[in-house]
């Protein structure tokens, strides 16, 4: 698996994986019950990964809906 996108933002993250399941591309939200350790405060980014194979089409899945990878 490889990290698509890192984000502190529940709500790209949730945006993100709609647009790929639209694709066919699936994706596993990782670090999701972090903000347990930091007092729930939202500190700490999120991470959504894709397998190696889709790796490329979900990145520019993600570009031409404008959401920046910055990976």
């Amino acid at each position: 698996m490889k990290e698509l996108l890192r984000t502190n933002d529940p709500t790209l993250i949730a945006y993100a994986q709609a647009l790929l399941q639209g694709e066919g591309i699936a994706t596993f939200e990782m670090d999701v019950h972090m903000s347990v350790l930091d007092g729930s405060l939202g500190i700490l980014p999120r991470r959504l990964m894709v397998r190696d194979a889709d790796h490329f089409l979900a990145t520019a899945a993600l570009r031409d809906n404008d959401i920046p990878t910055g990976l």
